[in-house]
């Protein structure tokens, strides 16, 4: 099996260049299943339902989520509605949503789980037993599984792919939006890297107009974040997956696409 795996898509810029990459970028790799990062779709912070519907109209066939997931109120009603929209699933019980899916391609069962971190980023449940708890429910399905693990920390990250090895097919870190370059198969056949990237503007501070950042660093004061402009790119992974769950590769992607004049 063949999967996608898309990093956080920022704003109109990562919108525009998924719609306009994804389709060659599917065919090329002849995937059977996209999963892309979509916390930050809507605005650069946040999802609605007309910025979904646009990226499973590119070619995503599941939206994982983190914690800017929330940004949006809408988001509360588009998350219970929507079983291929997920949110990390170690939020308390009772918050809106679903943290797993399973779906069909390729003629298999494909498991994807959601979670996010906690160091330097607020106290939710631990992800670890979370991860246990929903990786045994899902292999009694399916042998594939896919983990975003949305996290700040590297060594946090690291830690779960270690965890997970042998578990799960694939461990993708989300959320830094800076392309790590440390993509491997761990001894236990569990393909990781720590960080996908972003699939947003390219010449700005990590998606954001790099003049009104640098005004925040230089003057220490609150600015209003906005969305970059200029050259776009398209930054994730593609998986080559057995049936027995096991990752045969991963290739790690970079696109770039340059302004329109």
């Amino acid at each position: 099996m063949k999967i996608l795996v898309v990093g956080d898509i920022t704003g109109k810029p990562g919108r525009r260049i998924l719609k306009e990459m994804l389709p060659r970028l599917r065919r090329q790799h002849a995937a059977h299943l996209v999963i892309a990062n979509g916390e930050n779709a809507a605005g650069g912070m946040g999802i609605t339902e007309e910025t979904a519907e646009e990226i499973f109209a590119a070619g995503v066939d599941v939206i994982t989520g983190g914690n800017h997931t929330w940004h949006n109120r809408g988001a509360y009603s588009l998350l219970d509605a929507h079983p291929r929209i997920l949110r990390p699933a170690n939020y308390p019980p009772g918050a809106p949503g679903r943290g797993t899916v399973t779906l069909e391609a390729d003629g298999a069962r494909v498991g994807i789980l959601n979670l996010q971190g906690r160091v330097f980023m607020g106290e939710l449940d631990d992800p670890f037993r979370t991860a246990d708890a929903h990786v045994a429910e899902l292999r009694t399905t399916t042998a594939v599984i896919v983990v975003d693990f949305h996290a700040e920390a590297t060594s946090e990250k690291i830690a779960m792919g270690w965890h997970l090895d042998g578990k799960v097919s694939a461990v993708a870190g989300t959320h830094t939006h800076v392309q790590t370059a440390d993509e491997r198969i761990l001894p236990g056949g569990t393909a990781y890297i720590t960080d996908l990237g972003m699939t947003g503007p390219r010449d700005g501070v990590i998606g954001m107009d790099r003049e009104v950042i640098l005004e925040h660093f230089r003057s220490g004061l609150p600015t209003r974040f906005t969305v970059a402009g200029g050259a776009a790119q398209l930054n994730g992974i593609a998986l080559e997956i057995d049936g027995d769950g096991r990752a045969r590769s991963i290739e790690r992607i970079q696109m770039v696409q340059e302004a329109a004049d």
